[in-house]
């Protein structure tokens, strides 16, 4: 097997496939994501986190799970039960106006 140059009509292939494949968004975004990082970039952090959809479950899921820990630290008032309250309902919050934003159009 040489390694020069491949002849024209495989060079003119070959410059046709990259070109599609550079122009493959989801290609290209797929690779982006594979390359390892060393640290989390805040700003993409950022980015992925004004970018969560939840779906109607999730948010349901929360709401449940929220209220129900809402109400055992009211009858027990266990500062465990409360303080997994008070980590989960901002989320709670978060996820549904996200839902709302994604409804409304916004």
């Amino acid at each position: 097997m040489s390694i020069g140059r491949l002849p024209d009509h495989e060079q003119r292939i070959l410059d046709e496939m990259e070109r599609v494949l550079r122009r493959d968004r989801r290609l290209d975004r797929r690779m982006r994501t594979l390359r390892p990082s060393r640290r989390p970039d805040p700003a993409r952090l950022l980015c992925r986190v004004a970018a969560y959809r939840p779906h109607v479950l999730t948010v349901a899921l929360l709401f449940a799970v929220s209220t129900g820990l809402m109400v055992a630290g009211m009858v027990t008032s266990e500062p465990a039960v409360i303080w997994a309250f008070a980590a989960l309902w901002p989320l709670t919050l978060f996820a549904g106006f996200r839902l709302m934003c994604r409804w409304c159009g916004g």
